[in-house]
């Protein structure tokens, strides 16, 4: 079975890619099974920027086929942030939601998507970026316990339910990092089967 590793330390987002992964022959692991992983400075300014800085860095400490997704929300009103400045908009998840819906208290225009770009790397060097979305709304208040981000406010196209709201297998269908996941799992499997990863 070859192996591959995903650039986080995210619990959340492992565990996604491992829903997505399921039926793969494709071990997957993560940073927290190299101990001692550089913090890497994500100084691109786009999302696939960031994460072909981060699949570079994985791919070379960890000497193996590597991939890391960046991603976030954009908002219309707000001209596209908290963008590439998603995860640190505030401290927290809650401080984060809190400070989104305050930006937004009294605009009409609610419209946002997810955005998620993903580079895969091998010794050093990125093959490949996949991009995907996911349009939606910004909700009034947070609704659902599931999920992380700022899923309890996003609410997609054609749903009632908010990312919160929906299962996993439910969120997988739809996601922006489904999105592009599966148009990076086709690589995986037509490039780096080549590959000794």
């Amino acid at each position: 079975m070859s192996h591959i590793v995903v650039a986080t330390a995210n619990a959340h987002k492992v565990e996604e890619y491992r829903r997505l992964l399921d039926g793969q022959d494709v071990e997957l692991m993560s940073l927290a099974d190299y101990p001692g992983y550089p913090e890497v400075e994500e100084n691109g300014t786009t999302f696939a920027e960031n994460a072909s800085i981060k699949a570079a860095a994985a791919s070379s400490y960890c000497e193996a086929a590597a991939f890391a997704d960046d991603s976030g929300l954009e908002v219309e009103a707000l001209d596209g942030r908290p963008g590439v400045y998603s995860s640190r908009y505030a401290a927290s998840d809650p401080e984060r939601i809190a400070k989104l819906l305050k930006e937004l208290d009294g605009v009409e225009n609610r419209r946002a998507r997810f955005v998620c770009a993903i580079a895969i790397a091998f010794n050093g060097e990125v093959l490949e970026v996949f991009e995907g979305e996911v349009k939606g709304t910004i909700t009034l208040e947070p609704r659902g316990k599931d999920g992380f981000g700022y899923d309890p406010v996003f609410l997609p196209d054609g749903y009632d339910k908010t990312f919160a709201e929906l299962s996993g297998a439910e969120k997988d269908k739809i996601s922006h990092r489904a999105n592009a996941f599966n148009q990076a799992i086709e690589f995986v499997e037509d490039t780096l089967s080549a590959l000794d990863f």
